[in-house]
């Protein structure tokens, strides 16, 4: 007698820093009671912003460079569920594959982590600030011109080593990736998001699928937390409306209450002497409408000067 064939495993695949394997274990875990008898494992995947640690992301295009091999994998069959770190997936969509559920998010703000300084207003003029992201960059700018930035490459370790080889007088990480490493005790401040607003989706991990693997998204339906889902539907359906993944500065929070979706969004110059900021609200359960609704002002409020004017540099 034959004995029955062993279930095909669910693939994850993921990047392979601690972080990004923090977030596809969380995935796995969930996953593994809705997925029996099948096993989950993981699938590490370098992704060409893990190969070239050395160059800004804004100089790499900034576009899918966390994102792109991943995707490759899942249309290639070498893996059945993308875990991204939602804000480094592109709004484009990729048509052969589909954002299938996003569980409930972290935390979305940014934080100030220094040794020397209690709070980033305490900054002396010209100290010197480190970061990675173009939104930071001319936020703090905006905020405190008289900053000086320098570039911050590589994992949530690696920049906090840096700010003690560099002896830079602070850095600024998210709050999510601090927190979900246990790394909580290094942050020093908490940055306002009236000021500091995060990046499109950020605190939330996205889980695509090959559009046509109905299986699967079955599977992975069942992670979906439905208030993150429709607010960072919101927040990408503004960031397509403004031009995609372009590399002009854009920051979002939104919230949800009492089946009221409301999104706040901002564009600046890189420079951060420009920004052009709106809220939006408008029913939870047309997420995509509110964001539209929500470029559409941000553009007639002067946002579209800001987005001709971009540049890669």
């Amino acid at each position: 007698m034959n004995s029955p064939l062993s279930p095909l495993p669910l693939r994850l695949g993921t990047r392979g820093s601690p972080l990004a394997l923090w977030q596809a274990n969380f995935v796995a875990e969930r996953l593994r009671p809705v997925a029996t008898p099948r096993p989950v494992e993981l699938v590490l995947i370098e992704t060409h912003g893990d190969r070239d640690q050395a160059s800004a992301l804004a100089a790499m295009g900034g576009f899918g460079v966390f994102t792109k091999a991943i995707q490759t994998a899942l249309i290639e069959n070498r893996a059945d569920v993308a875990v991204h770190s939602l804000k480094d997936l592109p709004t484009i969509p990729e048509p052969q594959l589909e954002l299938v559920a996003v569980p409930p998010r972290g935390p979305t703000g940014d934080v100030f982590v220094s040794r020397k300084f209690p709070r980033f207003d305490e900054l002396p003029e010209g100290a010197t600030v480190g970061t990675s992201s173009l939104r930071r960059r001319a936020q703090v700018l905006n905020r405190r011109p008289d900053l000086k930035l320098v570039d911050l490459r590589g994992n949530v370790e690696t920049r906090l080593r840096k700010l003690d080889e560099q002896n830079l007088d602070g850095i600024i990480l998210a709050e999510a990736g601090l927190m979900r490493l246990g790394l909580g005790a290094r942050i020093t401040e908490l940055l306002d998001s009236s000021w500091m607003l995060p990046a499109v989706g950020q605190g939330a991990i996205g889980l695509e699928c090959r559009a046509s693997d109905d299986e699967t998204k079955h599977l992975v339906e069942a992670l979906r937390c439905m208030d993150t889902f429709r607010r960072v539907q919101a927040e990408r359906a503004m960031l397509y409306a403004l031009g995609g993944g372009c590399l002009v500065p854009i920051g979002s929070t939104s919230k949800i209450r009492d089946g009221v979706l409301t999104v706040r969004g901002a564009v600046l110059s890189p420079d951060g002497k420009r920004r052009v900021v709106a809220t939006h609200t408008g029913p939870a359960d047309a997420p995509l409408a509110v964001g539209q609704e929500l470029a559409a002002m941000l553009l007639a409020e002067g946002a579209n000067e800001l987005l001709k004017n971009e540049s890669p540099a």
